[in-house]
């Protein structure tokens, strides 16, 4: 059954891939046929998912044309919910595909069609496969068809980005080609996951592995230093590509770490610094992340750094499993694997639901700029209650799912600084200041976010002009937006499921011990199923209640809320509202040094473009002569050749004649001298 999904699944992304691009000057069938394939890949894809997240694992072999590397399959937890949390955001985004597509008319929506399908099943493959050939295979099509996706409006700034975005990924794919080819070798040549998981490594060839495979992943994920493609990339891809990108790609990276770290090389193998460099990366995505958010005025690049800063979080999580592995305490792993799988889970909803509730906006304000918005609540009131819940998600306020994650991550941070050595405290104690850091400054950004787009007067004529976004595009957010509530309500429920997937990973039977550990936040109450997140999902739904019975009594009263800022007694002006810029002066004054890094680090790329562009013109000046002396010379002496033998065959049988009867005599001479 596992098998026949997920077959299933990769025909229908082909097909709508093809069937996209053969109908490519028919936009609206092209449109729909693209839709649909799509919907019912990421269903059949979802269906694998959950299959082998609560089934038994297991490993399909077959024939594929190398003999070098069989095509293996694996079903087991980890890549089961990556396979689900991929397919969930790819039913959202086809689904708000059927009419955000519209936006794209006249340039090509089969294309897009045929680039989305192949990149929507290639990161599904790229989980499931259990052979590291095809495992890169399917990881450079997942790059190179969302490289198509970001710079498919060919702006200049599409490009730029597409470009950087090309560069990084393709070094973090040489140095995890390189990772596996050292494991590839220790294994006998084999490039099958389980002959690698089979091999006994040295610590220093491990330590090697591991350090490539942190950096190779680390590029894809995200993580600071090597952030700079993402702000520039999944800005420019269309929204619901976007939305697949910083929900869904990103976190192959996070599946790469974990997977080389516990499963490739073993759990038994892992070494304390190489959690320390995990959460210590983690920490400064965090912080470095959320603080360039506060600063931005365009809503996409807003989202794009917040990856940077969940990826962080999640980080965190995975480096403080690693490092209580190391140590021998299974408990603390499992409870911070818990975390960063379950904050993984959360921020591929939340930030899948931003995205989405962001390009409904923009299609309809057609600017990303957050200043030229305004007033948007008023005329788009679903668009916005998404972005405002989505918003509260990933600030991590109860009783919504960001919440439950990071306060586990806290848990895990805690646990590991009890007893322990004074680097693990002092590494722990200031993993956890950097998220509080970050959750302080989240709430800054969302609160500008979300203030300065969606209240206040409209600033421009199109936001003036807006109306909500088109069914499909509401349903597809709202869909992941309910999927947020259920994570963060239903804690007690999921936190314990996932921490089974924890367990698998590491190869451990800690039972609910770890989520014990986590406080009675996620655990169920004495068995009644009622927890601590649930009681505070029931008083928000209180206090939203009295806050609409308070609301629909003003309004009848006549009593209504004016969108004009306090103007003191004076007539307001246009500069009067909250703009991006003013509300983030005192972050951006606080963060001065942060961000002066950043444009000398700006300044210092441009300067390695320069030099790419400098040695990409020398290339071209050099390349023609080769081709003059060497490549026209032999083309010269061929044509010479050709101009002869034409002159040989000449088309006159009489002329063959004299040839064969020449050829007899030269032949009976020769054995006559021979003897």
């Amino acid at each position: 059954m596992n098998l026949t999904l997920l077959s299933a699944a990769g025909v229908f992304s082909i097909a709508g891939a093809l069937l996209s691009l053969v109908l490519y000057r028919r936009e609206s069938v092209a449109k729909i046929l693209s839709c649909c394939c799509g919907v019912a890949s990421s269903v059949l894809a979802l269906g694998f998912g959950l299959l082998s997240m609560f089934g038994p694992a297991q490993v399909f072999r077959m024939a594929s044309p190398f003999e070098f590397a069989d095509f293996s399959v694996s079903c087991n937890p980890l890549s089961g919910l990556l396979i689900a949390v991929i397919a969930v955001l790819a039913i959202a985004a086809w689904i708000y595909g059927f009419s955000y597509f519209d936006e794209y008319r006249g340039r090509g929506i089969g294309k897009i069609g045929f680039y989305m399908n192949l990149f929507v099943i290639s990161m599904i493959f790229v989980v499931a496969v259990d052979n590291a050939f095809w495992f890169l295979v399917f990881f450079e099509l997942m790059s190179l068809t969302s490289y198509f996706l970001v710079v498919f409006d060919r702006s200049e700034q599409a490009q730029r980005g597409g470009f950087v975005y090309f560069v990084m990924a393709h070094i973090g794919f040489l140095m995890i080609m390189i990772a596996f080819l050292i494991m590839a070798n220790a294994a006998g040549g084999s490039f099958e996951f389980a002959d690698l998981r089979a091999v006994s490594v040295a610590p220093a060839v491990a330590s090697v592995v591991f350090m490539l495979a942190f950096l190779g992943f680390g590029i894809k994920a995200g993580m600071v230093p090597f952030h700079s493609w993402l702000p520039l990339a999944h800005p420019e891809a269309p929204s619901n590509v976007s939305a697949l990108m910083s929900g869904g790609m990103v976190k192959i990276g996070i599946f790469g770490i974990v997977k080389v770290c516990f499963d490739l090389l073993g759990a038994s193998g892992c070494q304390l610094w190489w959690g320390f460099i995990v959460v210590v990366f983690g920490a400064v995505s965090a912080v470095f992340g959320i603080a360039y958010a506060v600063a931005e005025r365009d809503i996409k690049r807003t989202l794009a750094y917040c990856s940077v800063e969940n990826i962080g979080i999640i980080l965190i999580g995975v480096g403080t499993a690693i490092a209580a592995t190391a140590l021998d305490q299974p408990v603390i792993a499992a409870l911070g694997l818990l975390a960063g799988l379950y904050h993984l889970l959360n921020h591929a909803m939340f930030k899948g639901a931003l995205f989405l509730s962001a390009g409904s906006a923009i299609f309809r304000v057609h600017t990303r700029s957050l200043d030229a918005m305004g007033g948007l609540a008023h005329r788009m009131p679903w668009t916005a209650a998404v972005f405002l819940i989505a918003s509260v998600a990933i600030c991590a306020i109860p009783p919504l799912n960001g919440f439950a994650s990071e306060w586990i991550t806290y848990q895990s941070l805690l646990s590991i600084s009890f007893d322990a050595a004074p680097l693990v405290k002092t590494v722990a104690v200031l993993a956890a200041a950097s998220l509080a850091v970050s959750g302080a400054l989240a709430i800054v950004c969302f609160v500008k976010a979300y203030g300065v787009a969606f209240t206040g007067a409209p600033r421009s004529d199109r936001a003036r002009a807006s109306r909500e976004a088109p069914a499909s595009m509401v349903v597809a957010s709202v869909l992941l937006v309910v999927i947020c509530i259920g994570l963060g309500v239903g804690a007690a429920w999921v936190a314990p499921a996932i921490q089974g997937i924890a367990a698998s990973v590491l190869g451990t039977a800690v039972g609910a011990s770890a989520v014990a550990v986590g406080s009675e936040l996620v655990n169920p109450l004495s068995g009644t199923g009622v927890s601590l997140i649930l009681i505070a999902a029931l008083l928000a739904l209180f206090v939203l209640l009295l806050a609409g019975l308070r609301s629909l009594a003003r309004h009848r009263a006549g009593i209504g809320l004016r969108d004009d800022p306090w103007d003191c007694g004076y007539l307001p002006e246009a500069e009067m509202p909250a703009a991006t810029t003013s509300f983030a002066s005192a972050a951006r004054m606080f963060f001065e040094a942060l961000y002066r890094i950043r444009e000398l680090a700006s300044a210092q790329k441009e300067k390695v473009l320069c030099l790419y562009e400098r040695f990409v013109g020398g290339i071209r000046k050099v390349e023609p002569f080769a081709d003059r002396y060497v490549v026209d010379g032999v083309i010269k002496v061929v044509d010479r050749l050709s101009q002869v033998a034409q002159k040989v065959e000449g088309g006159d049988y009489r002329v063959y004649i004299s040839y064969v009867v020449g050829a007899l005599v030269f032949f009976l001479i020769l054995t006559v001298v021979i003897g």
